[in-house]
Order: structure tokens, then sequence, then C-alpha cells
């Protein structure tokens, strides 16, 4: 049985979690229109995620997928070092009219193991994680309820790591996909292999579990080469950051960001958000880039504190259509290629155009 008979969807194609960029209402469009949507809640408290759930069910009785984030609470920063980095941030607040730092926050992330046991309880259809190791004992929690178990994977190492895990399907990230980078083993380097010379080498290395390509896919053409290269589906993140379903929170200066973007508008960072990730350029990038190539510098903090600690930098530049101090505008090296239509048309037009109908 092919992978998409077995999540229950009509054509192989995964719309991306799509962190902060995303909407229920993405979700539910390309569900219903016969693709698996699928929601980046790493942000959500257990609370949250069953009221998340709920509201994604009530739009869609299609299968649907719930990505979280492998991560650990990180140490509390201390005194000294919430005050380094708050003099760090304080000109682009201040740029923005934030007049105030903000306080210390009482924790960075959500506990991953309530995240998972909450997931367990609602049966969601679909899960996936990125940015480390799932554990036997997860992947197995989420079967017993039912659930189809997936994860990321930028190396074959990873992806054998995976297989090991007992994962049901392995997400190829090549070095085109916009967002975060799911590397999660440790590496001399940060692996930056392209999606073309990643699914064969994966499909090969982790078979009988089906693998995933992503990165860099916009169109037609891309399905039908990834397909072609062994994949037994597609995960399209920038491709649907123009639907009007995500307007809401990809409007603004962000949309005009991407409406202008070619082959040539990104870049991968770890100054934005404290992991890599390949996003738009921008002032701020240049500025925070600046800052760490000092050799006298501190190391931005890890992913879960430094977006807490840019949290209303964000917040502000979103509200002031201020894409020069916007984080967050991430997006793939096929962002020329992106289109402007409803979640539905779109996924029914890469459905026609790789031949899937």
């Amino acid at each position: 049985m092919k992978l998409f008979q077995r999540l229950g969807v009509r054509y192989p194609i995964i719309q991306a979690p799509m962190a902060g960029s995303n909407t229920v209402e993405l979700v539910a469009a390309v569900s219903n229109a016969g693709g698996l949507g699928s929601f980046a809640a790493m942000a959500y408290s257990p609370p949250k995620l069953r009221q998340l759930v709920e509201s994604i069910r009530q739009k869609t009785d299609k299968p649907f997928n719930i990505n979280l984030f492998v991560q650990r609470q990180p140490k509390m920063l201390s005194a000294e070092e919430f005050d380094h980095w708050s003099k760090v941030l304080r000109p682009f607040r201040r740029e923005l009219g934030i007049e105030a730092d903000p306080a210390p926050p009482s924790k960075f992330c959500e506990d991953f193991e309530a995240q998972v046991e909450a997931l367990v309880e609602l049966r969601v259809p679909v899960v996936s994680f990125a940015f480390g190791t799932v554990s036997p004992e997860v992947v197995a929690r989420l079967k017993s309820a039912g659930t189809f178990v997936m994860a990321t994977a930028t190396t074959v190492a990873e992806g054998k790591v995976l297989r090991d895990a007992g994962v049901d399907a392995v997400c190829a990230q090549g070095s085109e996909a916009g967002g975060h980078r799911g590397t999660f083993l440790d590496s001399p380097e940060l692996p930056l292999v392209g999606t073309m010379a990643l699914v064969p080498q994966l499909v090969d290395a982790v078979a009988p579990v089906p693998v995933i390509a992503a990165g860099g896919i916009m169109d037609g053409r891309g399905i039908r080469a990834a397909l072609e290269l062994g994949a037994e589906a597609v995960q399209l993140g920038t491709a649907f950051l123009l639907c009007p379903e995500v307007s809401s929170t990809v409007g603004g200066a962000y949309a005009e960001r991407l409406h202008a973007a070619g082959d040539e508008s990104t870049t991968i960072t770890r100054v934005l958000s404290g992991r890599h990730v390949r996003t738009l350029r921008n002032r701020l990038l240049e500025s925070l880039e600046a800052y760490a190539r000092d050799p006298s510098a501190r190391r931005i903090p890890e992913y879960s504190v430094w977006t807490v600690l840019c949290a209303d930098i964000k917040a502000a530049a979103r509200a002031q259509k201020r894409a020069d101090l916007l984080s967050g505008m991430w997006a793939g090296q096929g962002v020329g290629l992106i289109r402007e239509m409803p979640a539905a048309e779109l996924v029914a037009t890469l459905a026609r155009e790789a031949g899937l109908q």
C-alpha cells in the first residue's frame, strides 16, 4: 500500500507545518482538497493542543498532521545573561517604539512529554517531529493510539536513526527547504544535502520505510521529479505562503517580500532564531550577523531561548509592516515560483500538473 493510501489522503501532497505562518483554515483546506494539512504546534500547551485539534476537526473530517519539535526545557538565563541579551536587542525595540525590555520568562518552551501524551489522548491521525531523535517509546505510544508517525531527517545517518526508532515515514529535508533545518545529529558543519541528492540515498538506506521529499518543490515538475527519485510523497511549505488562508499571518510586509523574491533571495542563518533557518534577507538579519562576527560577541542562545527573547520585536515589526526588522520570513529557494491562489485550488493545480488526477 502506498504512503498516501496509508495516510488516507487522495494525493501524495503534504502541506508543511510552517511554524508561525500556519492557520487552522489552511490545514483544513488542504485536507479537504485531498492533501494532508499540517500544523506546527511546538508552542502549544496540552490544553491549547486540545483546542487546536478540536478546531481542526470542526473544519475537516479528513486526516491531518500535528507537528512537534523535539526539545527539552533549557537552562534558565542568569540575570547577567538576560541583561546582556536585552542590551543587544534594545536598539531594535526602541526603533519599533517598544519602550521597556520584557521581564525574564518563567519558561522557554512547553513540556515535550506532556505534549505527546495530549496527542496520544486525542488520537490525532498523523504526528510529525523535527529537531531531534524521537524515542522508540514515544513512537510506540503514538502508534498504540492509531497515529501515523513521521519525522524529519537532513542526512542518511539521521534517517537511519529515525528508521530504527520505528517511525512510519521519514521526511527528507533538502537544503533548499525554507524554515528551520531539522538537523539533530552532531556534525563538524551544518549538513546541506540537496533534495535531489538526499531523497534517493535515503530511499535506499531506510527501505522499506517510505520517504517524503521536502525542499524546493513548488509545482508539478518538482513533484514528478521527487516521485521519480523514489519518494512516496512530497511536502511543500513555501508554495502555500500566499494562500489567502494564511493572509492573517503572512500578509503585509512578509507577503510583499514573497512576491518580489527570486532564487537568490534567501540565505541560511542562525542569528534570527538560535537555530539554522532558511529565510528571506533583511536588515535585522544583517545587523545580528554583524554582531555575531565580532570575536568578542557571545554565541546567540539556543532556539527556544532566543525565540522567546525576540518575540516582542517580531510582533511589533509585523504589526508595523516593517519587513526590515521582521524575523520569521522563512522561505525556500523555490520562492521565485510561488503562486497566489486558494489552498484547495493550489492542491488541485499541483495534482493536475503532476499527473496525479
